[in-house]
């Protein structure tokens, strides 16, 4: 990519974080920048929509023009633009190349990647990564995370760890980071998609394009992943909370998680909870021995390290019972794991949302191990309690509203009360995040 950016006219698609992100950083560099959003305006971007023009920026609104396509020498797309859109075969059609934020930015900066992706898991092992390697390195996290790599370009970052989408990977062709980490591969994002398999290649494109001075951190106890390591050039460390003692591995013993024949860390000093998270530290734990960080330094950090807000996020006490936000489980595999965390104790669970028409087979079995009742939210209650019912589990109760299931979830003084949704959020709140703020808010104004 050339360097040179100065008169350059930079195509940018959404008016997004991405995109904001990218247009001022063209911007800032002397490019022609013309950012097209296909959505009209709304209110709600009025404050960067006026700094964006204070700086110069072209932006349009309700469509993408010829005018702003025209003579563009290449285009930064945000992620969610489906691969069949009109906008996809115009640029083809007039030859122009687009990329995603992350691979624009690894052109230059591949060496200093630590790239994270997976169904689950994959915000706060990006987070915990960049926690740990902060103790050595400017190590900012960004990405998918909520912040574009373009914030971090000029701010000579020793890396830059981010949380990469299937939607982000699926425009990311040339991507070939220093350390890859696949948390995991469940069924998501399939009407995007269209089929499993090309959602797993979209996350695995960064590993087939890595070489033998690369690391691929895989999850073991995945079959994707494990295939996946027999089929990549990269040097494989695998993850696994099944198996133990084996070449090029970090596993659980005795509560005890060990890399390389050594012990790291006694899983019960974590602030953070539960099965999936032992697995999210040990990712992190091999991407900070990669780049040479002390046993001392990954310990502390790991004994300090918080839950992200929305993952199964500690929330408060009252009179005994434990209240648990898990708002960012927007699919039923998200929702097992934080089902699965609680061992012996008796949780209510508060379900639902904008279902995603996901089988909920292995859903129902975590439920009916590990759930006291549940409690129904949404436009998802009907499918939800007809597929319990039918598989024999009846403690169910459907409710109007998120603050009427907390009160009837606390009506059974249960030990947890964990809002883990399995769905979108879309039904009822604009975000996972807004439906997690209602839940805390709520929570926090008990008496």
């Amino acid at each position: 990519m050339d360097n040179n950016l100065k008169s350059k006219k930079i195509l940018i698609l959404g008016f997004s974080t991405t995109g904001i992100a990218a247009a001022k950083y063209f911007q800032s560099h002397g490019a022609d920048v013309y950012l097209s959003e296909f959505n009209k305006q709304t209110d709600k971007n009025q404050k960067e929509l006026d700094e964006l023009l204070s700086l110069g920026v072209n932006i349009e609104f309700g469509g993408h023009s010829d005018k702003f396509i025209e003579g563009a020498d290449f285009c930064i797309l945000s992620p969610s633009i489906p691969l069949d859109s009109p906008i996809i075969r115009k640029l083809e059609e007039k030859s122009i190349k687009y990329f995603s934020d992350i691979e624009y930015i690894s052109f230059d900066d591949n060496e200093r990647m630590v790239v994270v992706t997976g169904t689950n898991g994959k915000t706060t092992t990006t987070a915990l990564t960049s926690y740990i390697l902060s103790k050595k390195f400017n190590a900012p996290y960004c990405g998918n995370i909520g912040i574009s790599p373009f914030e971090y370009k000029d701010k000579n970052v020793d890396y830059y760890v981010i949380e990469a989408s299937s939607y982000q990977l699926n425009y990311s062709d040339s991507l070939k980071p220093k350390i890859g980490i696949f948390c995991n591969l469940t069924p998501d994002h399939i009407l995007w998609h269209k089929t499993i398999e090309n959602y797993f290649e979209a996350k695995a494109k960064p590993f087939r394009n890595m070489d033998e001075n690369d690391f691929a951190i895989l999850n073991y106890d995945d079959e994707y992943l494990k295939r996946l390591g027999s089929e990549i050039k990269a040097k494989v460390y695998y993850f696994s909370l099944e198996k133990q003692d084996f070449e090029n591995c970090i596993y659980l013993k005795d509560n005890k998680i060990i890399f390389e024949n050594e012990e790291i860390i006694d899983i019960n000093q974590m602030q953070i909870v539960g099965p999936h998270n032992v697995q999210n530290a040990m990712c992190s734990i091999v991407a900070a021995k990669i780049l040479g960080l002390d046993n001392n330094a990954i310990v502390e950090a790991l004994k300090s390290f918080r839950a992200i807000e929305h993952r199964l996020e500690f929330v408060r006490t009252i009179d005994d019972t434990d209240y648990y936000n898990d708002s960012k489980a927007t699919n039923p595999e998200a929702s097992i794991v934080a089902i699965n965390s609680f061992e012996n104790k008796r949780v209510v669970l508060i379900a639902g949302g904008r279902d995603k028409k996901t089988s909920l087979k292995d859903f129902i079995e975590a439920v009916k191990s590990k759930i006291s009742k549940v409690i129904l939210i949404g436009e998802a209650t009907a499918r939800f309690k007809d597929e319990l019912s039918k598989n024999g589990y009846y403690n169910i109760v459907n409710s109007k509203t998120l603050e009427e299931a907390i009160d009837i979830a606390s009506l059974d003084k249960p030990d947890i009360v964990l809002l883990s949704p399995a769905c979108a959020s879309f039904d009822m709140f604009e975000s996972y995040e807004k439906r997690g703020e209602a839940f805390k808010n709520y929570v926090l104004s008990k008496k």
